[in-house]
C-alpha cells in the first residue's frame, strides 16, 4: 500500500458514502479503491472480501456496522473516504462521520429509489451542512429506472436534482452512460474494466440533446451567472455548466445526479471526476467555530481556519481498540501536529502525548510523521479522548461542537454466565460505551442487574457479540425492553425547599423556590431571582442538582424529560451556604416538585414502512393496528415505476415495544413476500391502560 503524502488543501477531498442498507455503499467503496489502484482485486460483500467491512461480524452479517476510513489517489488529488453503515441501528456512526466530513456521495438503489434510511442520512447531512452528490446505483437490475429514482429524490427529499448522465441500455443491457456535459458516450467492457469514449449513439442523440437543454434551463434558473449567459445565447457552455454545478452543490441549492452499476464497475471513474469537480476541499469550507477556553475576550466563540500554520485543532470522531493500541480517529481542522507533540484535551483538562500518527486503510495502517489541516488520521497516545472530544494546541485551547448523540431506545439486562467473569464483563461494557456513545450501561437500582441500552435489537446484538468475541466473556442476555421516559404534563409553582444540615462541622444551608413547567422535549433551566438573593454560582449549582434529579422519575424510576425549571427565589447563609448545599437543594426540590406534578409516560415510536403485495395489504394494516400503529400513508405501486409489480407501501408510526419479533410475524403473515424498514420517530404518550401495565409490571 502506498502512503498518501501531505498535499495542498485544494487537492484533498474528505467525503462519506451514505445510503440505505443494501443500496451498494460498500461495493461502491470497493470499486473506488480498485479504480484508483489502491487495491488490485475487487472485494465482494457476499464473499466477505471487502476492505472496509473487515470486522468479523460485518462479514458474517453482510452489512456495514462500523464506519471505516480509507484513502486513495485520483487525478493528483487525495480522497479520504468514510464508508458508513446503512442500517438505522447504527445511525450514530453516520452522525459522527458527517460531523467531520466536507462532502458526501448519497447512493440510491435504481429500483427502490429513496428508501426510509436514505431520508434519515439525508437529513443528518442537512443538519451539518454537508454538500452532496447523488449516485443512482444498480441500473443493471430488473426494474431499474433512473427517472423514477430521480423523481423520488425530488419528491421525498425536497432536493433539486441535476442529472448529468443518461444510461445507455437498461437492466442486463446497461453498458454505459452518456455524459450530458460533453455530449459523449462512455462504455465499459463486459468485465467492467477500462471504458471507451465515443460519440453519442444515434438512438439516444435526440434524447441526450433534449436532456442537455433541460439541464441548461434548470441551472440558468438557479444560478445568476449562468442565467446571464443563457439569456444572451439561449445555451450554456461546458465551462459555465461545470462552474455553476460546483457553486450550486457547495451552496446545497441542488444536487448533481450520476448513475451506474457499482457491482459491474460501470460509472465509477466519472463519479470520481465529479467528486473532484463539485465537492469542496478543506480550503472551500468556512473556518471551524468553537468555544474559546479561558479567554474572556473570545466569549463570542473562536474560529480556526484550515491553515497548517494556525493553532492545532482537531475533533475526535471515533475511538477503537485494536492490536495496534487504542486508536483515536481525528479530523484535523487547523494547524499541524507531529509525532511526539503534546496536545490538550480541554474537556478533561488533560495534556496528552501523540505517540504515533497513522494513515488508515480500514484495518491497515501506515506511519506518518505529521498531520496537517484537512487530514483524517488515527493517533495513538490519548487515553481519555472520546468521540466528540477536541484535541488542540495547549497554548490555544478551544472546544469544538461535538456530534449529536442519539438517545438509546432499547435495553437488555446482561450478566456473565460465570461469576468469575463479572469484573471482566464490567470492563468490556465500559470500553464499548467509551467507543460508542450511543450505548449506555447502568445498574438497575431495584434488581441490581446490569442494563445495556442502545439504538435497537441489532445494535445490542452486535455489542453483546463483540463482548463474546473480543473479550472472551460468555454473556446471558434478557428480553429486550424499550426505554421509557416520564414527562411533565402539568407543572407546579412556588415549590419551596430548605436544605439545612448540621453535623458538627461546617453547616449546609440553601433555600430555593422553583416553578416546574411543561416543555416540548428536553430540559431547560432559568433563574429570575433578583437582588442577589441567590448568587449566579449558586444558581448554576441548583441547575446541576435539578439535572441530577432527572435520572429517576417518581412514576416508575424512568428518566424525566419535557420540563422547564425556573428558580424564582431563595436565600443564603453568610457562612453555611455553598455550591454543594445548593446543588443538594436543587436535587431534593425537583424530586419533591415532580411528585406534585401531573406526569405522563412516554414511549419510543418508530416510523415503519412496509412494502407488500397488493393482496397482503389488508393483513398488514390489520396487524399494524393491533400493534397500536397509526397509519400515516400508503402508496400503490405503478407499472414500471418504483414499487412496481403489484406492490404497495404502507407507512405507520408504531410503538417500539410492539415491534419486537415483527420481522418474523410479517414474513408469516405475507408468506415471506413483504419487507419492512423502521427508523426512530421520537416519543409519544403511552395510553393509560398500557401505562398501567408498564408501571404495574
Amino acid at each position: 500500500m502506498r502512503a498518501i503524502g501531505t498535499t495542498d488543501l485544494h487537492t484533498v477531498r474528505n467525503l462519506g458514502i451514505l445510503a440505505h442498507v443494501d443500496a451498494g455503499k460498500t461495493t461502491l467503496t470497493e470499486r473506488i479503491l480498485f479504480a484508483t489502484g489502491t487495491v488490485h482485486k475487487r472485494g465482494e460483500v457476499h464473499e466477505g472480501t471487502t476492505v472496509t467491512d473487515f470486522d468479523a461480524q460485518e462479514r458474517d452479517r453482510g452489512i456495514t456496522i462500523f464506519a471505516a476510513a480509507v484513502s486513495c489517489d485520483w487525478a493528483g488529488h487525495r480522497v479520504n473516504l468514510i464508508d458508513t453503515p446503512g442500517h438505522v441501528d447504527f445511525s450514530d456512526e453516520v452522525e459522527r462521520s458527517l460531523r467531520v466530513l466536507d462532502g458526501a456521495v448519497a447512493v440510491f438503489d435504481g429500483v427502490a429509489g429513496v428508501e426510509p434510511q436514505s431520508e434519515s442520512v439525508w437529513r443528518q447531512a442537512d443538519r451539518y451542512g454537508v454538500p452532496r452528490l447523488a449516485f443512482v446505483n444498480k441500473l443493471d437490475r430488473a426494474g431499474a429506472d433512473l427517472d423514477a429514482a430521480v423523481a423520488s429524490i425530488r419528491d421525498r427529499l425536497g432536493a433539486v436534482p441535476l442529472v448529468v448522465q443518461l444510461p445507455i441500455g437498461s437492466e442486463d443491457a446497461f453498458t454505459g452512460v452518456v455524459d450530458l456535459l460533453r455530449l459523449r458516450a462512455l462504455r465499459w467492457d463486459a468485465a467492467g474494466g477500462a471504458y471507451d469514449t465515443g460519440p453519442v449513439p444515434d438512438e439516444l442523440r435526440a434524447e441526450a440533446h433534449r436532456r442537455r437543454a433541460e439541464l441548461e434551463e434548470t441551472v440558468a434558473g438557479l444560478h445568476p451567472g449562468a442565467l446571464e449567459e443563457y439569456c444572451a445565447t439561449s445555451a450554456l457552455t461546458e465551462a459555465t455548466l461545470v462552474r455553476a454545478l460546483r457553486e450550486l452543490t457547495l451552496a446545497r441549492e441542488a444536487v448533481v445526479v450520476l448513475c451506474g452499476s457499482a457491482y459491474r464497475n460501470r460509472g465509477i471513474e466519472p463519479l470520481l471526476d465529479a467528486v473532484l469537480a463539485y465537492l469542496p476541499s478543506p480550503a472551500d469550507v468556512p473556518p471551524v467555530r468553537g468555544t474559546a477556553v479561558g479567554d474572556p475576550a473570545a466569549s463570542g466563540g473562536a474560529e480556526r481556519p484550515a491553515d497548517p500554520a494556525a493553532p492545532f485543532t482537531a475533533l475526535a470522531f471515533k475511538v477503537t481498540t485494536t492490536s495496534t493500541g487504542r486508536l483515536t480517529f481525528l479530523r484535523v481542522y487547523a494547524g499541524t501536529v507531529h509525532k511526539g507533540d503534546q496536545v490538550l484535551d480541554p474537556g478533561t483538562g488533560r495534556t496528552e502525548r501523540i505517540a504515533r500518527i497513522l494513515r488508515v486503510q480500514a484495518d491497515r495502517h501506515s506511519e506518518a510523521e505529521r498531520a496537517v489541516a484537512g487530514d483524517i488520521v488515527a493517533v495513538v497516545g490519548p487515553k481519555a479522548a472520546r468521540p466528540g472530544s477536541t484535541l488542540c494546541a495547549p497554548g490555544a485551547p478551544v472546544v469544538l461542537e461535538a456530534p449529536h448523540t442519539a438517545e438509546p431506545m432499547v435495553s437488555v439486562a446482561v450478566e456473565a454466565r460465570r461469576s468469575t467473569d463479572t469484573g471482566r464483563l464490567a470492563g468490556a461494557l465500559a470500553r464499548l460505551a467509551e467507543e460508542d456513545p450511543s450505548l449506555a450501561v447502568r445498574t438497575d437500582p431495584e434488581t441490581g442487574q446490569t442494563v445495556l441500552s442502545g439504538m435497537g435489537e441489532l445494535h445490542l446484538e452486535v455489542a453483546v457479540e463483540k463482548v463474546r468475541r473480543e473479550h472472551g466473556v460468555e454473556v446471558s442476555v434478557g428480553r429486550p425492553q424499550v426505554s421509557y421516559r416520564e414527562a411533565v404534563a402539568t407543572g407546579v409553582r412556588g415549590h419551596v425547599h430548605r436544605h439545612v444540615k448540621q453535623d458538627g462541622g461546617a453547616g449546609q444551608f440553601a433555600h430555593v423556590v422553583i416553578d416546574v413547567e411543561p416543555l416540548e422535549g428536553g430540559f431547560a433551566f432559568a433563574s429570575t431571582v433578583v437582588g442577589g438573593r441567590v448568587p449566579q454560582e449558586y444558581a448554576r449549582a441548583v441547575e446541576a442538582g435539578c439535572r441530577d434529579a432527572l435520572a429517576e422519575g417518581p412514576l416508575g424510576g424512568h428518566p424525566v424529560t419535557g420540563l422547564r425549571v425556573v428558580l424564582t427565589d431563595g436565600a443564603t447563609h453568610s457562612k453555611d451556604s455553598s455550591e454543594l448545599a445548593f446543588r443538594a437543594a436543587g436535587r431534593f426540590a425537583l424530586r419533591e416538585a415532580l411528585r406534585a406534578c401531573e406526569l405522563r409516560l412516554l414511549e419510543p415510536v418508530a416510523e415503519v414502512t412496509v412494502t407488500a403485495p397488493d393482496d397482503c395489504v389488508g393483513g398488514v394494516l390489520g396487524d399494524l393496528g393491533a400493534r397500536r400503529g397509526r397509519v400515516t400513508g400508503s402508496t400503490a405501486g405503478a407499472e414500471g415505476g418504483l414499487g412496481a409489480g403489484g406492490t404497495a407501501q404502507v407507512t405507520a408510526t408504531v410503538p417500539l415495544a410492539e415491534l419486537f419479533g415483527y420481522a418474523s410475524a410479517l414474513r408469516g403473515r405475507t408468506r415471506g413476500r413483504a419487507t419492512f424498514t423502521a427508523r426512530p420517530a421520537g416519543r409519544r404518550p403511552v395510553p393509560a391502560p398500557v401505562a398501567a401495565q408498564v408501571l404495574g409490571g
